[in-house]
């Protein structure tokens, strides 16, 4: 089998919005390495955009899901409930930012995580409008669309957005927005758009995603918080991608001095299954009514036997600290090639959430070209790495937590090939 003859019958099959960042075909995974259909070998600096911070087929994970799937796979909690869900929410209870009691509930995707957020929120405040950044990505449902600050290709061509959401710059100094223009912004949207009274909820990712790995000022996020308990605004922390040991620490939100109402999770939760989670401020949560909340897979069992393995590995493998090592040593590495790599424009990251952005040299001018020439050649030399950004001029790296130090050396070098090749030939 090829992975040419898998992409035409691909091109037959499955809409083209799906988009596929590589055409290579996976056949095996372990840890941070994938094989595909031909033998390929690949390093992943992708990890499923941050759902396998423990690894592909993490062994404690697997050993998790293997024992309950020997003994049911499905119930739905609705109907019939099991002590593993209200376990895993005794956990998350206690470690989201909050010293507060909390409750927790389950879902799917991170979507719908953020969607269920704001139901919430609505519900809690008996309020509508809610307040989400340009840059910020939140999902690719119909709320999931409006609260994201991107248009492509998340919005463009379906319709009109759901209405009550107002977007606010993302402060980002390189490209002259700062915090001081944020907040007048916000001000602004205050006196001529809508009533803060009106608003339920300040939707924010502590490190924006897909925005481009960008994480928020300090001053900002206090302003945030101050601004929201002026207001009654609830404070909706997105850790979909930042969450579990990511940056460093377990959620995102640690890195501040301030502490969210809600706080929505996904992606690395379970390892690689689909599960996601809100946690937050019990009267918040307990506010909509039996059955206003849930799905029928929310919360499924095997995903929630991964989730709780997940949660032992981060402790006993140390994965913020290792999270914090990795980063460190890939950020040196990129530092080491400022001098010679006039593109280079930002090296940033909180743990091993970590990013390199590239511009046209001696200028503050995004280059996409070259970002993705970048990525191509990578790939070319068996590393798999995403772009982001809004201008899609940035190399966001996310390779699993717990990958072998020498596959990471490996892949540092191919890093700094690839970006020395292709700025080889942008001065040919």
């Amino acid at each position: 089998m090829k992975n040419a003859e898998i992409s035409v019958r691909k091109n037959d099959a499955i809409s083209r919005g799906v988009g596929m960042t590589t055409q290579i075909y996976a056949e095996k995974a372990e840890n941070s390495e994938i094989w595909d259909v031909e033998g390929n070998r690949y390093i992943d600096f992708a990890g499923g955009i941050a759902v396998l911070n423990t690894g592909h087929r993490h062994p404690k994970v697997i050993e998790a899901v293997k024992a309950q799937l020997d003994r049911f796979t499905h119930t739905c909690h609705q109907v019939v409930p099991y002590e593993n869900y209200v376990a895993l929410a005794e956990r998350l209870n206690k470690i989201v930012p909050g010293n507060f009691e909390k409750k927790t509930i389950f879902a799917t995707t991170g979507a719908e995580a953020v969607e269920n957020a704001i139901k919430i929120a609505r519900c809690a405040t008996n309020r509508s409008a809610v307040i989400a950044f340009t840059g910020g990505f939140h999902g690719r449902t119909f709320l999931g669309m409006a609260l994201t600050g991107k248009v492509v290709p998340y919005k463009v061509g379906f319709g009109p957005m759901m209405g009550d959401v107002y977007h606010v710059p993302f402060p980002l100094e390189m490209h002259g927005i700062d915090v001081e223009t944020s907040l007048d912004v916000l001000e602004k949207l205050f006196k001529a758009d809508v009533d803060p009274k009106r608003v339920a909820a300040i939707i924010v990712e502590p490190v924006q995603g897909e925005g481009g790995f960008y994480d928020v000022p300090r001053a900002l996020m206090k302003a945030l918080r101050e601004i929201c308990d002026e207001h009654g605004i609830l404070l909706v922390a997105d850790e979909v991608q930042t969450g579990f040991a990511r940056t460093g620490k377990l959620f995102a939100m640690e890195h501040y001095d301030v502490v969210p109402d809600l706080t929505t999770m996904a992606k690395s939760l379970a390892g690689g299954f689909p599960l996601s989670a809100v946690t937050g401020r019990a009267e918040l949560m307990d506010a909509p009514g039996p059955g206003g909340l849930g799905g029928t897979y929310a919360g499924n069992p095997l995903a929630i036997a991964a989730a709780h393995a997940v949660l032992d590995v981060i402790e006993e493998e140390q994965l913020c600290d290792r999270a914090n090592q990795l980063g460190n040593r890939l950020k040196q590495r990129l530092e080491s090639l400022r001098a010679d790599i006039p593109q280079i424009m930002d090296i940033r990251g909180l743990g091993f959430m970590n990013a390199v952005e590239f511009g046209l040299p001696n200028s503050h001018k995004p280059d996409a070209d070259f970002t993705n020439a970048v990525r191509l050649k990578a790939l070319d030399k068996g590393l798999i790495l995403l772009t982001c950004g809004v201008y899609s001029n940035v190399v966001r790296f996310l390779a699993p937590i717990t990958i072998q130090d020498e596959v990471f050396s490996e892949a540092l070098d191919i890093i700094e090939a690839s970006i020395r090749e292709v700025a080889a030939g942008a001065k040919a």
